[in-house]
């Protein structure tokens, strides 16, 4: 009489087919001691990452709502349009990114993300480094995201404050990556307010006219 395979095992192979069928990359996820994730959760949160890594695929956005909301310190966007031009709207920006660490700290709803991230701007060519939190909200009904809050860490370097050497204080390069770094962590602390807000709201109405996103999963496979 054979066995039957353990359900732990099952577990296993249900998880590994749905990362395959979502073309998800993000396998392998670290977790805070004593944090369990189930294969739902691993799924969504290899999702996250994948798009925080600007490879958005129309496959991945179909673990969204219709109706989610993405919302960090530049963007309000809400619903399928908005989010979605925002996710392809990183390769637009950025020439790199690469992501330095990520670990779940909570695996509850919202499931809590800890990420460093580094942007490498194009045109400009300097790098940003951005540490943040990222809370993943998913439907009771049907265990897909209906928001995503990106909050950066608004920690200045100390390094901003130290004094410029000469040769420094006469590099156009130098004054180029401060004011980038001094304007990034003042965004940072000010994402909040009310003034910022109405920013935000025009910014995820804006991109999704200047960002195309394929039509379809087909039109998006003949394109790669």
């Amino acid at each position: 009489m054979s066995r039957s395979p353990s359900s732990t095992n099952l577990s296993s192979l249900s998880s590994e087919l749905s990362l395959e069928e979502y073309g998800i990359e993000s396998i392998a996820v670290d977790t805070a001691p004593d944090v369990i994730v189930t294969p739902q959760k691993k799924l969504i949160v290899g999702c996250i990452l994948d798009l925080f890594k600007g490879r958005p695929t129309l496959k991945k956005l179909k673990l969204w709502a219709d109706d989610a909301t993405f919302n960090d310190p530049f963007t309000l966007a809400t619903g399928r349009k908005q989010y979605q031009a925002q996710w392809y709207g990183l390769k637009n920006v950025f020439s790199e990114i690469e992501q330095l660490q990520s670990v779940i700290i909570s695996s509850g709803n919202p499931i809590i993300l800890n990420m460093k991230t580094r942007y490498k701007i194009k045109l400009v060519g300097m790098d940003q480094i951005i540490s943040s939190q990222v809370k993943i909200y998913m439907s009771i009904s049907n265990s897909k995201i209906i928001r995503v809050d990106d909050q950066w860490c608004g920690k200045i370097p100390d390094e901003i404050f130290d004094l410029p050497r000469l040769s420094q204080f006469l590099s156009l390069c130098w004054w180029l990556r401060t004011a980038n770094t001094i304007c990034f962590y003042f965004f940072s602390l000010i994402w909040w307010t009310r003034i910022w807000k109405l920013f935000r709201i025009l910014n995820g109405t804006v991109v999704p006219i200047l960002v195309r996103v394929p039509e379809s999963i087909g039109d998006e496979s003949k394109e790669e």
